[in-house]
This record gives structure tokens, C-alpha cells and sequence, in this order.
């Protein structure tokens, strides 16, 4: 089977994972690394011992080389939009890191491009690749917890700060994508809050909190902070016979079924049936999954549902009227396909 040869943008805190695990990976061959920190290409070369590999600070100096297949874009996301419309134009496949674009709109539009151009889009959606969530939907689907009545999730740490967007688009687009998968359905409307401490200038939020509601009447309570030294990263799952639980920081134990239900006896209710299960999931690196379904998504001409374009565009959607909640503060905000309103 052929290589497909790639070129990789940026190789920073996340890049240098892909760079590693493209590495890795038989069918690829990396033929180009850019990035404008001169440092940060030299920390890669001493890292991995690159050999034949093009270094360089500027994607205008091998945007053109003769034989790229696909370009991995691992940048800020304010530049995704400009690079992915030019790579996808001039005949490559992308690979980018979430999110696609900061508008549902130009989502929309690479969306559109990518199938005129009769290339794979693929956006790093890296959780729904995690052998946790996908066995969590497995057990969701099953029936266990029977019907879901809401949910609830709390991503936070003291940093990493971004000053290009706030916590709600660096945070948020990984839980919002965990519920739709699980829940096989996206929120018709929505409502947050942010709070801002640090960059108060930029007006970019510290805090969110935000609320949800789904169509089939489930609801979801998101926080989300970059200033706060008490890490989490754990989201829930309530439903009418028990709670699923996927806490990431428990490295040994991530997901955890508790099930249990009430039995009423005129107006008491006594909890029954309680027992709590540690799901044993593979021990499988999701990024190296990503990526294996990158190549796998060129090769074969079909995209992966959990990484393409429309997915991506419909999360950014539902971000959006987020942040036009926060705007609007607090008020609920539809979510719309085609554009936002209150």
C-alpha cells in the first residue's frame, strides 16, 4: 500500500503528539514540518531524529511541493480557515485540530469544499475516539441506565490559558461531543454565562457555565474554567435506573456504571438495586486511533462520521449560540442549522 506523504503545520503542545504518532504509523510519510518557532523545529529534530524531512518556519515555501497528499493543520484556530480553504484548493486532503473554524458559517463552506474537491476533512474530535466513551455508548445504548434524564460535565485546571479564544472554544466542543454521541441527538436550545478575570481587555471568558436542552427533553449542565487549581475532568450521565460516570483523571478506573432506582411506597421513595461497576475499557492511545482513521479515511475515499466536516460544523453551531448567550447574558439562545436566534 502507498505512503500518503504529509506535511504538518505547528508542533506544539498538541502537534508534537500527531508529529509522534504519524511517525509511527506505517502508511505515513512525513515530508514536511512548518512552524514560525525556529525552537520548536529544533526540539523536534533532537526529539525524534528526523531524517529527510523538510524543516521550515513558512507554508508558502512547500504549500506547492509536487507530492503532498494531505496537510495536518495543528494551528491556532483563528488560522484554520484561510489555511484549510488553501490546502483543500490546492488538491490536499486535511487533517486539523479542533475546531474546524470559529464559524459555523466558514465550517460550512470548507464542508462544501472538501466534497466539490473530492477530499477528506477531517477534524480531531480525539474523545470520540476513546475506548472509554465508545464503550460508554455501548452501555447507553443498551438501555442500562434506562431513560436519561440529564447529564452534567466539569472540565477545569489552573491553565492552559489560550489568548486566542476563550475557555468555552478551547473547553467545550469535547464534552458537547461526547453528549451527542452518547445521546444520539443535538440541543435544540441554549444558555451560559462568562466570567472574566484574566484577559478582561480581550474579553475572553475564564468561566462558563452553560445550560442545554435536547429534543427528547434531556438536559446538560457544562462548567468550564481555566482558573481553577481544583482539576476535573469528568462528565455524567443520569438516568432512571442508574448514573454512568466517565472521570478521566481516574487513569485506572475512567468509567464507572452505578446503578440504582427508586421503588415509591405511597409519598416514600427508597432507593433499590444499588451496586456500582468499574467497565473495564482497552488501554488504546485515542490519538493514535485519530490518526490511523485519517489515513485509513483517504485510502479507503469514505469519512468517519465522528471526524468530518458536518460534525464539525454542527458542533461549532451549537458553540456559537453559546457564546451569543454570553453575549446576550444568559438568555436562551435556538440552535439553528443555518444561523442563530433568541
Amino acid at each position: 500500500m502507498r505512503k500518503i506523504r504529509l506535511v504538518i503545520l505547528g508542533v506544539g503542545r498538541w502537534g508534537v503528539h500527531l508529529l509522534r504518532n504519524f511517525l509511527e504509523h506505517p502508511q505515513a510519510e512525513i515530508i514536511a514540518i512548518v512552524d514560525p518557532r525556529t525552537e520548536y523545529l529544533g526540539k523536534c529534530q533532537a526529539s525524534f531524529n528526523l531524517q529527510g524531512i523538510l524543516l521550515t518556519e513558512s507554508w508558502e515555501s512547500v504549500r506547492k511541493l509536487p507530492n503532498i497528499d494531505a496537510v495536518v493543520i495543528v494551528t491556532p484556530a483563528s488560522t484554520h480557515y484561510q489555511l484549510i480553504k488553501d490546502a483543500l484548493q490546492l488538491g490536499y486532503h486535511v487533517f486539523t485540530e479542533k475546531p474546524l473554524t470559529l464559524s459555523p458559517q466558514d465550517s460550512l463552506e470548507l464542508t462544501n469544499l472538501a466534497k466539490q474537491q473530492n477530499r477528506q476533512l477531517f477534524v480531531d474530535h480525539t474523545y470520540l475516539f476513546h475506548p472509554v466513551v465508545e464503550k460508554a455508548k455501548e452501555i447507553v445504548d443498551s438501555g442500562q441506565i434506562g431513560n436519561r434524564y440529564y447529564g452534567y460535565a466539569t472540565r477545569t485546571n489552573l491553565g492552559p490559558v489560550r489568548g486566542d479564544v476563550d475557555v468555552l472554544w478551547d473547553l467545550a466542543l469535547h464534552d458537547l461531543a461526547i453528549l451527542s454521541y452518547w445521546l444520539g441527538e443535538t440541543p435544540q436550545k441554549v444558555q451560559a454565562e462568562g466570567h472574566t478575570w484574566l484577559q478582561s481587555t480581550k474579553g475572553l471568558s475564564d468561566l462558563v457555565l452553560a445550560k442545554l436542552l435536547y429534543p427528547s427533553g434531556f438536559q446538560a449542565f457544562l462548567h468550564f474554567s481555566w482558573l481553577n487549581c481544583d482539576k476535573q475532568r469528568r462528565l455524567c450521565l443520569v438516568g432512571e435506573s442508574g448514573s454512568l460516570i466517565f472521570d478521566e483523571l481516574l487513569i485506572e478506573s475512567p468509567l464507572t456504571l452505578v446503578l440504582g432506582h427508586f421503588q415509591s411506597q405511597q409519598d416514600n421513595f427508597n432507593p433499590v438495586g444499588l451496586s456500582t461497576k468499574v467497565i473495564d475499557c482497552p488501554k488504546i492511545e485515542p490519538l493514535k486511533k485519530v490518526c490511523a482513521s485519517f489515513l485509513e479515511s483517504i485510502s479507503n475515499d469514505l469519512s468517519d462520521p465522528r471526524a468530518n466536516g458536518n460534525i464539525a460544523t454542527q458542533l461549532i453551531q451549537i458553540i456559537s449560540c453559546l457564546s451569543e448567550s454570553i453575549k446576550q447574558q444568559g438568555e436562551w439562545v435556538i440552535v439553528n442549522p443555518a444561523h442563530s436566534q433568541k
